[in-house]
């Protein structure tokens, strides 16, 4: 299995008063191509700040970070964007689509970043939202869209330029049951069919149902990792 992403080592400090806090202490975890893993903790446990890590979000205190070969700690904030924009995919939990964007705008604009064709752009988007059930919806606005159906779009942006590494961070939190549900089911299927890497921060049960590895993190340190 190729290796997608390798943490080693890491520790990852917030200056907190005169002192520092903590967040992640000697962390090491390796993902391979296709996974469906999480990282599963309450709170406080270090779960987003390492997803934000190796999304290139933030960089290590000590140790290393590499992300599709990229030491993420070395990169400079240009290529860390760069990196964001061509090979990596966002979930999360608040949505942050763009009001004024049709669904069809929402999901193409990563793909207008990076200078597809005109052609190839409606493909690629049509195909993404007919993958997520949202073909029916290309002209509405977020607005007129229920939350299920928003996060649903959520997703069809983060898959659309078709991204090795898709990092997910709560993204059942503002949904019901049976939204969640669909959702991971919609995801669940894309890992399989496309062998995208998905990593999840998450302590909702729902979430962790659908997960193919649990890794559980307290006070900043790996307790346990378990493929299931």
């Amino acid at each position: 299995m190729k290796t997608i992403v390798e943490v080693k080592k890491l520790i990852k400090k917030f200056p907190v008063g005169t002192g520092f806090f903590t967040a992640l202490n000697g962390v090491d975890l390796q993902f391979g191509e296709g996974e469906f893993a999480g990282l599963v903790g309450p709170s406080g446990s270090g779960k987003t700040t390492l997803l934000n890590i190796i999304g290139s979000l933030d960089v290590p205190s000590e140790g290393e970070v590499v992300v599709l070969c990229k030491s993420v700690g070395g990169l400079t904030p240009k290529q860390a964007a760069q990196l964001r924009k061509e090979e990596l995919g966002f979930i999360f939990q608040n949505y942050n689509l763009l009001p004024v964007y049709t669904v069809f705008e929402n999901v193409e604009f990563p793909l207008l970043l990076l200078n597809i064709p005109a052609a190839e752009r409606k493909k690629r988007v049509l195909e993404t939202l007919e993958w997520v059930g949202l073909s029916d919806k290309i002209n509405s606005r977020p607005a007129q869209l229920s939350g299920g159906e928003c996060q649903r779009v959520a997703i069809a942006r983060a898959m659309v330029k078709r991204p090795l590494l898709v990092l997910a961070d709560e993204p059942t939190a503002n949904l019901d049951s049976d939204n969640s549900h669909k959702i991971l089911q919609t995801m669940l299927k894309l890992n399989e069919e496309l062998k995208t890497t998905f990593i999840f921060a998450t302590h909702d049960e729902k979430v962790i149902g659908y997960l193919k590895r649990i890794i559980r993190l307290k006070d900043g340190k790996v307790v346990d990792d378990v493929v299931v």
